[in-house]
C-alpha cells in the first residue's frame, strides 16, 4: 500500500459533444439522455447510469461538462422536481425514487464548454472546479458493466489509491480496430491485470501499430486500447494548458491522449485491465448491444 495514499473525491464527465453518429435521433435529444434499462427493469438516461457509476466508487461530487445551450435539459433532469400533477401520478410507487434522484442531483455541478474543440479541451474546462486533487474521468456516452461485485470505477480507483499514480483502464482490442481508438503500450507488472505504461498514441495507423505498439505477452492480433475510464492527477491540466496555448491540435482538436503521454513521462502511469466491459453508446450498434447487456 502506498504510504502517500490519495483519495479520489471528484469525478468529471464530459458531455458536450454533438452526437453526430446518432443523427437524427441526437437532433431530438442529447445522446447522454438516451434511455437504457437497468437490471432492475428501470428506465434511465445514460448520464444517470454514469453518475451512479462514479458514486459507486465513493465519489462525492460529479462535474458534467455541457454546452450552454444544453444546460437546461441536463438541469431539468438532475435538479428540477416533476410538476405537482406529475408528482401525484408518481407518488404512490415512485416517491422514494424521486427523493433518490434529488439526492443524486445534489452531487452534480454543471461546467460549460463554450466552444467544442475536442476531448482534451472539454477536460481542461474543469480545471478550476477540479482544483489540486486527483479525479475520476468517465466518458459521457459510455456505459460500464462490471463482471464482479465491484463496479469498474471501484476497481480503477482502488488501483490509483494503492499506487499513487494516474491510472487508465485498458482492454484488449483486435488490431484492425485500433485506428479508431487510443492505444496503450507498456510492460506488465501483473500479466493481463496491471502494466506500467510507457506510451499512449491516439488512433494510430494499423500498420504502424502492428510494428510498434504491440505489448509483449499479448496475442499477435491484439493491442491494448483505452477502456474509457481514467483516474488522473491534477498535473494533467498543466499539459493541457501547454497544448492549448501552443495550439497543438490533432485532427483539428485538442486531444487528451498526447497530454496523457506527457503526464506518464513526468509522473509514471499504470494501466489496469478491469474485470468488466464498456460500451460506447454514441455508436448505434454499440448502443443496441448496451441496451441488451446493461439489462442483465
Amino acid at each position: 500500500m502506498n504510504s502517500k495514499r490519495k483519495w479520489v473525491r471528484k469525478a468529471l464527465v464530459p458531455a458536450a459533444g454533438f452526437g453526430t453518429r446518432l443523427f437524427p435521433a441526437s437532433k431530438a435529444i442529447k445522446k447522454e439522455l438516451f434511455p437504457v434499462i437497468d437490471r432492475f427493469g428501470r428506465a434511465k438516461p445514460v448520464i444517470q447510469a454514469i453518475v451512479e457509476e462514479a458514486v459507486s466508487a465513493g465519489i462525492e461530487e460529479v462535474g458534467i461538462v455541457v454546452q450552454a445551450r444544453d444546460l437546461f435539459q441536463f438541469k431539468s433532469f438532475f435538479q428540477q422536481r416533476p410538476t405537482d400533477h406529475y408528482l401525484e401520478k408518481l407518488a404512490a410507487k415512485q416517491g422514494d425514487y424521486i427523493d433518490y434522484l434529488d439526492t443524486l442531483g445534489q452531487r452534480v455541478t454543471f461546467l460549460i464548454q463554450d466552444s467544442q474543440e475536442g476531448f482534451g479541451h472539454a477536460v481542461f474546462c474543469a480545471r478550476e472546479w477540479v482544483g489540486d486533487e486527483p479525479f475520476l474521468l468517465l466518458l459521457g456516452d459510455h456505459l460500464y458493466i462490471s463482471d464482479t461485485d465491484q463496479s469498474c470505477a471501484v476497481q480503477l480507483v482502488e488501483q490509483f489509491e494503492q499506487w499513487g499514480k494516474s491510472a487508465i483502464a485498458v482492454e484488449p482490442t483486435p488490431v484492425e480496430t485500433i485506428s479508431h481508438r487510443g492505444c496503450i503500450v507498456g510492460s506488465w507488472i501483473k500479466p493481463d491485470e496491471l502494466l506500467a505504461i510507457t506510451q499512449l498514441v491516439e488512433k494510430p495507423d494499423v500498420d504502424y501499430a502492428k510494428q510498434n505498439l504491440h505489448v509483449e505477452g499479448m496475442a499477435e492480433n491484439e493491442l491494448l486500447a483505452v477502456f474509457g475510464m481514467y483516474v488522473l492527477t491534477p498535473q494533467i491540466f498543466h499539459f493541457l494548458q501547454v497544448s492549448i496555448e501552443q495550439n497543438q491540435r490533432d485532427r483539428g482538436e485538442f486531444q487528451l491522449t498526447s497530454c496523457l503521454d506527457a503526464l506518464q513521462r513526468a509522473e509514471g502511469m499504470i494501466g489496469c485491465q478491469l474485470k468488466g466491459r464498456s460500451f460506447d453508446t454514441g455508436q448505434p450498434d454499440a448502443y443496441r448491444q448496451a441496451l441488451i447487456e446493461f439489462r442483465g
